[in-house]
């Protein structure tokens, strides 16, 4: 069943048991915000449980592109897609939370498509183990989410 997050007030429905849910929540409100405000839509988040297939999908992803296995587990899901893009966004027991930007085809002609892996952490968590010294964080201020520290990887390979 899904849950239609609000972006106006943080609520950490379906993120208690997280030890950062607050923060958690606040990233979560943030995203849908920003989806709200590029395109028009509700922001969904599934059990992920529910959202088996894509919950595997990202591991192997992870595994096979960068050799990254988080032992934190994926609480809820959210997918957006339409006929050029698909973008997953997958939110952690600690905390992280990692979006899949995936281009289906290029949106300029004579350019690649655009394909990265997004990681986001929320505000007091710990760097996970499994990107520790590999990965630099950029730090931005969100009124929902307090300070977010970012980071990407391009994706080498083909994944939808």
């Amino acid at each position: 069943m899904g849950y239609t997050v609000n972006f106006k007030t943080v609520e950490t429905k379906g993120l208690e048991q997280s030890p950062v849910a607050q923060a958690l929540a606040g990233l979560r409100a943030n995203e849908a915000r920003y989806f709200w405000n590029k395109y028009k839509i509700e922001y969904v988040v599934k059990p992920a449980s529910e959202r088996k297939s894509e919950v595997d999908w990202l591991e192997k992803l992870l595994k096979e592109e960068r050799d990254l296995i988080f032992s934190s587990k994926i609480l809820e899901v959210f997918v957006y897609e339409d006929e050029t893009l698909y973008w997953p966004e997958f939110y952690f027991e600690d905390g992280l939370v990692i979006n899949v930007l995936y281009e289906k085809q290029a949106s300029t002609p004579g350019k690649k498509p655009k394909r990265a892996v997004g990681l986001k952490l929320s505000e007091g968590m710990e760097i996970p183990k499994a990107l520790e010294g590999k990965f630099k964080f950029a730090r931005q201020k969100s009124k929902l989410a307090g300070e977010i520290r970012g980071s990407f990887f391009v994706l080498k390979q083909e994944w939808h």
